[in-house]
């Protein structure tokens, strides 16, 4: 398995919008519109499928690639809206990951204590 540079990939989301003049473009406003678009071509592939489907569709290698191309267009998004935004991505999911522990406890942790 590959592990993901998110500093070196959003050095690389600058250096390509840099290339294309998209920079006045890409502000934090601009790419959350273009991230929600493109979450929605995502559901839109599981729109219609019934629970059951759409937890069969990683057999699928008519459904692979599509659903790879928008969860990688979703990703990139992401990416460039925490880079424009200043926001340290691995913080930032460390600290939100803390906060879901709090606020959503391990059913009878208490009892598990004890």
């Amino acid at each position: 398995m590959s592990t993901l540079d998110i500093d070196a990939l959003q050095a690389r989301l600058r250096a390509f919008a840099a290339e294309r003049y998209w920079q006045p473009f890409h502000t934090p406003k601009n790419l959350s519109m273009a991230l929600m678009v493109e979450a929605a071509e995502l559901a839109e592939i599981f729109q219609w499928m019934t629970p059951e489907q759409s937890l069969a569709v990683a057999g699928d290698p008519a459904l692979k690639e599509p659903i790879a191309d928008e969860v990688a267009d979703v990703l990139l998004y992401l990416l460039q809206i925490a880079d424009h935004a200043g926001v340290d991505l691995a913080q930032a999911v460390e600290n939100k990951l803390r906060k879901n522990a709090v606020k959503h406890p391990v059913p009878g942790g208490d009892l598990k204590k004890k």
